[in-house]
């Protein structure tokens, strides 16, 4: 199938400061690892700065002028908390982040790809309504689904999310919404210390299904095959969108669960065959972690590979 690859040079001038795991490089491994010949086909596209209105469907007013009025000095930093950091181009990063899931939404609802993946940072699933944390600033992947909502009338929005961590950003936006599902794969107990199988939401509509440190990969199948697959199945969804990080593989160094590129493309056949199922075949994924850079370019390339056969 078609598939867009939305980014943006703006991500590579958001500088976390030396040492700092979310880091420039992890575009840069990306985007090489797509510059492969077999990768031909993506169709390349810039991501555009969210609008206020999208961004405000999510975070209060108050919280989006916080974020675009941090100006750091050149050279300078400014920490949101101990994980999060602001440069002078983190901002118009955040806005391009943000913008390119709605981008994607717009792209899949219209019929014009089947499938988009946004390689954008920084990510988004730990960003809260009103708070910045674990590296994120914009809620990226509850803003894609409200917009899904708002222009397309996807009433039922569905976010999965496969990263080591576990999106409570995601999940505190979902929480009293009962037409938005979220389900999650994740380290547990782990940052950001959210993520237990009795969170299930106001109305049931939330899954989580935590793993314990070192959970190989038959494990982690068997959650997404038991648990969280039957359950969006259930919910049947108008809109899937992907929270995919790649930190759960074996090699990176912020988790510690023991998966590796084809579980990666196992699971996102997964999810497009749901989307099969409910949607018309459509699929946004949004780049979340991954922190090793062999890794991560691999584990992206092995999921963009698996969109593109669909």
């Amino acid at each position: 199938m078609t598939v867009l690859l939305l980014s943006h040079q703006a991500g590579l001038q958001h500088d976390t400061g030396p040492g700092h795991p979310e880091r420039v490089g992890r575009i840069r491994a990306v985007m090489e690892a797509f510059a492969m010949p077999v990768f031909s086909g993506l169709l390349r596209e810039d991501a555009p700065e969210a609008t206020r209105d999208q961004l405000g469907r999510v975070h209060p007013e108050a919280y989006i002028d916080r974020i675009l009025n941090t100006h750091p000095a050149p050279g300078d930093l400014v920490r949101l908390d101990a994980d999060t950091v602001m440069s002078p181009g983190s901002a118009e990063a955040a806005l391009r982040a943000a913008g390119g899931a709605v981008a994607a939404v717009d792209a899949v609802q219209s019929g014009r790809v089947r499938a988009a993946f946004v390689a954008t940072r920084p990510p988004g699933h730990h960003a809260e309504p009103d708070r910045a944390m674990g590296f994120c600033l914009f809620s990226n992947a509850a803003i894609a689904a409200h917009h899904a909502r708002a222009t397309w009338k996807c009433q039922r929005v569905a976010v999965v999310d496969f990263d080591v961590h576990h999106g409570n950003g995601t999940q505190a936006v979902a929480w009293d919404d009962a037409d938005f599902f979220f389900g999650s794969s994740h380290q547990y107990p782990f940052y950001p210390g959210t993520g237990a199988a009795s969170e299930t939401g106001a109305f049931g509509q939330i899954v989580n299904v935590p793993l314990s440190a070192g959970t190989p990969p038959a494990t982690f199948r068997a959650a997404w095959a038991d648990r969280i697959l039957p359950a969006l199945d259930a919910f049947a969804p108008d809109c899937i969108i992907v929270s995919a990080g790649f930190d759960a593989h074996k090699d990176d160094p912020l988790g510690n669960l023991r998966l590796d590129e084809h579980d990666f493309a196992w699971v996102t056949q997964q999810i497009m065959a749901a989307a099969d199922r409910h949607c018309g075949g459509r699929i946004v994924s949004l780049l979340e972690g991954g922190y090793d850079l062999d890794a991560l370019a691999a584990s992206a390339a092995a999921h963009i590979r698996a969109l593109m056969a669909g």
